[in-house]
């Protein structure tokens, strides 16, 4: 999904600036590979679509991460927080997180579910999930969203985390169902979803959120013109549906407020880590 809302503001970015921007996907090491990049980047117009795993989680499950997150990057903004959702097949016995609690619990062999990878946000509250319920949950990692669900109807995994943009779609097609979403907030695309606060399961209100990131050494000048560009692209109507048709929940905010954000997860991110129990892969 990062890639969809980089290409999306990308194009617009283009049209704005007269020139072309680029999108060049460096998939790997739980995001490591494409800032560790960006980090030593002496470019200016190079930048990077962070997230909070990539900024916030991997700092923590990483002994000897390749960048300093904080040191090694200028925030521009913030574009759209989400969260991920605890799906199953749509012929489950169980319609919300408190009846799959119930269902798993009586089970006599593990429950597995899949992510799209260790020290992902889902991968972090499946592990929460599994601790505070005393279910035998199982962790399966997987390269992508897109294998784990291609596992789980095909009965290989019991249960599964989706984005919520995939979630609608395979919902509508009547192969699942959702069960609850993680974050402080239901998001647009399905806002019939509650959260998992709302049923009554604590430290799960964490969002997930991704923003656009400079090289450290960027001037005052650039700055404000990337800023500015991303703030007219972000209230474009068009990204807007495109960022909530995506899943999330569009928000532009200036580099100050987007620090702020980001030095108060770090603490909130900390304690999920330690609650979870997830070590570096």
């Amino acid at each position: 999904s990062s890639e969809i809302v980089a290409r999306a503001v990308a194009t617009e970015m283009a049209k704005g600036l007269g020139q072309n921007v680029f999108v060049d996907n460096k998939p790997g090491a739980a995001g490591n590979i494409a800032m560790q990049e960006v980090a030593g980047s002496t470019d200016e117009h190079t930048l990077v679509l962070g997230h909070i795993g990539t900024l916030a989680v991997n700092p923590y499950i990483f002994p000897k991460l390749p960048y300093d997150p904080i040191k090694d990057f200028t925030p521009l903004s913030m574009l759209a927080t989400g969260g991920p959702m605890l799906v199953a097949r749509a012929d489950a016995p169980y319609n919300d997180v408190r009846e799959f609690v119930e269902f798993a619990r009586k089970q006599n062999k593990p429950l597995s579910y899949g992510t799209w990878g260790n020290g992902s946000a889902a991968h972090l509250f499946g592990e929460l999930l599994r601790r505070q319920s005393g279910a035998d949950l199982m962790h399966v990692a997987y390269k992508s969203e897109a294998a784990a669900h291609m596992d789980l109807f095909g009965q290989l995994l019991d249960f599964a985390w989706a984005n919520p943009s995939t979630a609608r779609t395979h919902v509508q097609a009547g192969k699942m169902k959702v069960l609850g979403i993680a974050g402080t907030r239901r998001v647009s695309v399905m806002p019939q979803v509650p959260t998992f606060g709302e049923q009554g399961f604590q430290g799960f209100d964490v969002d997930s959120w991704i923003g656009i990131y400079a090289p450290a050494r960027l001037s005052p000048e650039l700055q404000t013109a990337w800023v500015n560009a991303l703030r007219d692209i972000t209230a474009q109507p068009d990204i807007q549906a495109r960022l909530t048709a995506f899943g999330f929940e569009p928000l532009a905010n200036t580099p100050a407020q987007f620090m702020e954000v980001f030095r108060a997860d770090f603490p909130r991110v900390a304690n999920l880590i330690k609650a979870a129990g997830v070590t570096a892969p």
